[in-house]
């Protein structure tokens, strides 16, 4: 209002005229109206004031108590996190991990979900309390929202995807995985994009919403499996027991007893053919490690088979018993009279001679 008075007094439409010196009764006068004005509306200012105040401490409290409410959610599911496999130590280490790395990220999105809903819906209600009309920005809000959402629907897709991927445990970091579109290694899982390392090291950079199936080779555990070809005429009994060594012998050396989850079983005969008989070995193994020892599962049975004398198909041919010296002369036929075209069988098996009809 003094502001204004002043502003009044210095501006003259005619301005050959000289300018009206400010009284102190006028400016007396300006500071009364200010006050006067300031003292009508304390009370609406003051009002407002502390209802964006507590529009701002509710705002706040409520999202601490969600924040914790859903930490110690997750902290509960970290303790109640049981194998459901307890055979070997190493897989109740691997679920427990696996377990805290996935409530880890879904503690994160619910925390910013929550903070985001709480702290926006404070923002419009703080707006409201201006008297500002919220209709065209919730409007052009809503307009834009389905813009978005049209333009932007594989995003949307990929994003959910990414969410039930991480609340359904289907994969974490350091898996091996078959996506169909690639697999290889998880090196990072995120809400959009999971990137995973090929055999020859390239980075495969995967979208969520495109991947239809998955296939985990590092969850639980995994099987080896060696199939054994040998002659038909071999002793089966035998080649069971040194089988079975060598399967005692490996789960007790090192690193291959921490590997293995389960004993070596001979399962028997896989197929039996003319000229071979194929015996079945498997193992559990930890996930990931089933080709490892496969190849040395291998090894050794060579080595044994080789030490038992029992030959496997495709091997070297069994030296044959010596005999008496074959007549060289026995495949050789007989002579034909036929040879001979003087014999009596040749001359009769000529053709008779036609009579000469010029005499």
């Amino acid at each position: 209002m003094f502001l204004s008075v002043l502003s009044a007094a210095g501006t003259d439409p005619d301005p050959t005229k000289t300018p009206k010196p400010v009284t102190l009764d006028d400016a007396h006068e300006s500071a009364q109206n200010a006050a006067s004005w300031v003292e009508e509306n304390w009370s609406t200012w003051l009002a407002i004031g502390l209802r964006i105040l507590l529009i701002v401490v509710i705002a706040m409290v409520l999202r601490v108590i969600v924040r914790r409410t859903i930490t110690k959610f997750i902290d509960r599911m970290n303790r109640t996190a049981q194998a459901v496999d307890g055979t070997a130590l190493g897989g109740l280490l691997v679920n427990v991990e696996r377990r805290r790395q996935r409530s880890q990220a879904i503690g994160s999105v619910l925390r910013s979900v929550a903070s985001f809903l709480i702290l926006g819906t404070a923002a419009l209600m703080v707006l409201s309390t201006f008297e500002i009309n919220l209709a065209p920005l919730l409007a052009s809000a809503g307009v834009a929202g389905v813009a978005i959402g049209f333009g932007a629907r594989n995003l949307v897709t990929d994003f959910l995807s990414g969410v039930f991927m991480i609340l359904e445990d289907q994969y974490g970091v350091g898996d091996s995985i078959d996506a169909g579109v690639a697999s290889g290694e998880v090196v990072e899982v995120g809400l959009r994009v999971t990137k995973l390392r090929g055999d020859a090291g390239e980075i495969w950079y995967v979208r969520n919403g495109e991947v239809k199936r998955i296939g985990n080779l590092s969850q639980g555990w995994s099987t080896a499996g060696v199939d054994v070809t040998v002659r038909p005429d071999e002793d089966l009994d035998k080649i069971k027991r040194v089988l079975g060594e060598v399967g005692e012998r490996i789960g007790k050396d090192e690193p291959w007893n921490e590997q293995l989850w389960g004993p070596v079983e001979v399962l028997g005969l896989d197929s039996v053919l003319l000229d071979q008989m194929v015996v079945r070995v498997s193992a559990k193994t930890m996930p990931g490690k089933s080709l490892g020892v496969e190849r040395e599962l291998r090894w050794r049975i060579k080595r044994a088979f080789d030490a038992a004398g029992i030959r496997i198909v495709g091997g070297l041919p069994l030296p044959l018993e010596e005999g008496p010296a074959a007549d060289p002369t026995a495949g050789m036929a007989a002579p034909s009279a036929y040879a001979s075209a003087t014999s009596p069988q040749s001359l009769t098996a000529s053709p008779i001679p036609p009579p000469n009809l010029s005499k």
